[in-house]
């Protein structure tokens, strides 16, 4: 799977969703899924932008609800953040039990789990900058839940390879996992695996019942684990002349090339080195990102610290969007384009998509 980022082929990919095909087929490996992830998660479309594209299909809310309530998922996550800040990254609502083991698995780095469909998967992962959404939750409970180990490690991880990665989604979807923001731990077994994605594996540590997961050892092979030490090579350019001028602060998580498209901004892009040392993402995720930046006109990199900027550029010129990684920017906020515009802080999914689905439903059905 190649993600391209030209504008042309982002609007391509958006103009080729099938809602009826993702909603029958998205938990299979060939499932029609929208593979539109890395450019929401970059900012450089919204979940917004997808749901008009959707209501122009002239299809029933019935046959795009399922998508759509997809995407409500990536607006709940980031409703938690919103709230919750930095305590997403730490266990939000329990305990993770069992989970006596720190670090990440050898045989997952090395994709040598024994279990083909994962191993293939994270090779993939490596190459490509992507993985399955089903498969991530597979492979989080094989780190937590089989070899019960903390889920933080592997979170970063996975955060560190994804072009998607979304710290919200990334780190909540984790502690899903783990139970530590669910009511329960999630497991799967070599037959659910068997099932959505083509293979006939057998006699792994998956292959168990159910029942059995709860008090299982974890496998030989998972047993060693590793301490990760994670790095960003940011680019050494020197940084580029700037003036004290209405500008757009664009972001790791903001490459919207149509923010203020029309209108006169000195428009930058800041890499903040403190921000990718506490989260940081691979070289081939950075490339991405600065790829998809190339679309926003006269873009200027600026390696430094959001402080170093504030000192070029008076508060009163710096214009940035929302985001809760970001709360200590000065400037004029804008707020990031949503689903649903709704206040107020959710306990889970069910209670943020009963509060927006007939909202978005009417919004569907008016066209």
């Amino acid at each position: 799977m190649d993600f391209p980022t030209s504008i042309s082929a982002i609007e391509a990919r958006i103009s080729a969703i099938n809602p009826v095909k993702y909603s029958a087929t998205r938990n299979f490996k060939n499932g029609a899924v929208t593979h539109l992830s890395p450019y929401i998660s970059r900012g450089v479309i919204s979940t917004r932008d997808v749901f008009e594209h959707l209501k122009a299909l002239n299809l029933k809310w019935f046959e795009v609800e399922r998508l759509v309530q997809e995407l409500a998922w990536r607006d709940f996550f980031q409703n938690v953040y919103q709230h919750k800040n930095e305590n997403i990254f730490s266990d939000l609502r329990n305990s993770q039990l069992n989970s006596e083991n720190s670090g990440i698995q050898k045989a997952v780095l090395n994709a040598e789990t024994g279990i083909e469909i994962l191993d293939e998967a994270i090779k993939e992962l490596y190459e490509t900058g992507y993985i399955h959404n089903h498969l991530r939750m597979y492979l989080a409970s094989v780190c937590c839940n089989i070899a019960h180990c903390d889920w933080k490690e592997p979170a970063k991880w996975l955060y560190f390879n994804l072009l998607d990665g979304d710290l919200a989604s990334n780190f909540l979807s984790w502690q899903w996992v783990a139970g530590t923001f669910s009511s329960k731990k999630y497991f799967a077994n070599q037959d659910n695996l068997n099932k959505y994605f083509g293979g006939n594996q057998k006699n792994t540590f998956l292959d168990v019942d159910y029942s059995e997961f709860e008090t299982l050892k974890v496998p030989e092979v998972l047993k060693e684990n590793r301490i990760l030490s994670l790095k960003t090579i940011l680019p050494e350019n020197e940084n580029p002349v700037l003036e004290n001028k209405k500008t757009l602060v664009f972001t790791y998580y903001n490459l919207d090339f149509k923010w203020h498209f029309t209108e006169d901004f000195q428009r930058i892009l800041l890499l903040e080195p403190s921000h990718f040392e506490k989260f940081p993402v691979s070289e081939k995720c950075l490339d991405f990102a600065l790829k998809l930046s190339e679309n926003i006109p006269e873009i200027k990199i600026f390696v430094g610290e959001f402080s170093e900027l504030n000192k070029q550029i008076s508060s009163e010129n710096l214009f940035y969007k929302e985001h809760p990684s970001h709360l200590y920017f000065k400037g004029t906020e804008e707020k990031r384009t949503t689903l649903f515009e709704i206040e107020g802080e959710f306990q889970s999914f069910f209670s943020y998509w009963k509060k927006i689905k007939k909202g978005l439903q009417k919004d569907f059905e008016q066209g």
